[in-house]
């Protein structure tokens, strides 16, 4: 796995020097989209919509438009200059317990690996954290901005989920929740025997991602009749890349004609 942090988790004067991976991965498939006719793959030009010329990704910079369509510029630096942007430190601000923070909050999950001089002050953070039931807040730069996360554990490990900031949570106004709902006793009886009736351990590994397993199939009973990718013709003003591209083409067609 390939580490996206390193630094150190900070509680107090204790600091636990960690790399952090991610915990999960994606296991959809990647479409290209072609041309029907021929094959040819869609490319998406960076295009300049005041010059209409193709744009080089190191020319192109990051701008916020104001609500009266003026834009206000920023380059990299500005944004180095911004509070806890290059720093290493995932400090503790409190310590809460597990229940208190709703999965709503949630959104990707890594892994911690303590430093090998760290072993041991991890494994005592993460039995405490076991034995009083709680998560720690913590406040991390990642990616160039400040996020807010939960350091809380599995198995043997400790496990960073970020969050979202409070603000980015939407206050729910649906008109049902207005309305007056009664709920007989009998019916809340019947609804709560449900549930038990049907109540078991959570069994990950019983659980299978049936559109994926169907979809698997479907591609690979179509790669028989799968043809290699037509090669571009070179046009004035290409660019460099584009020829490099079409060798890679010229590469990937032999390999299907042998």
């Amino acid at each position: 796995m390939r580490t996206v942090w390193r630094g150190a988790l900070s509680i107090g004067l204790v600091s636990v020097g960690v790399r952090v991976y991610a915990a999960t991965e994606d296991h959809d498939f990647r479409f290209r989209h072609v041309h029907r006719a021929d094959g040819g793959q869609i490319r998406y030009r960076r295009e300049c919509e005041a010059c209409l010329e193709e744009v080089e990704y190191t020319d192109v910079a990051r701008a916020y438009e104001l609500a009266d369509g003026r834009m206000v510029l920023l380059e990299k630096a500005d944004f180095d200059l911004l509070p806890g942007a290059a720093d290493r430190s995932m400090q503790v601000v409190t310590f809460v317990p597990v229940a208190d923070v709703h999965p709503v909050f949630f959104q990707r999950s890594y892994y911690l690996e303590p430093e090998d001089n760290a072993v041991q002050p991890y494994v005592l953070l993460r039995l405490a954290l076991e034995r009083t039931q709680r998560v720690a807040i913590v406040k991390v730069a990642m990616r160039r901005r400040e996020v807010l996360a939960a350091v809380g554990t599995r198995d043997d490990m400790l496990v960073l989920h970020t969050m979202l900031w409070p603000d980015e949570i939407r206050v729910p106004d649906f008109p049902f929740l207005q309305r007056e709902v009664t709920v007989k006793p009998q019916e809340l009886a019947a609804a709560t025997s449900l549930v038990v009736s049907m109540s078991s351990g959570f069994r990950p590994g019983e659980f299978t991602d049936d559109y994926q397993e169907a979809l698997a199939e479907l591609i690979a009973a179509r790669t028989e009749e799968a043809q290699p990718p037509p090669i571009p013709p070179q046009r004035d003003g290409d660019h460099a890349m584009d020829l490099l591209e079409a060798l890679r083409l010229s590469v990937e067609r032999t390999r299907f004609d042998d």
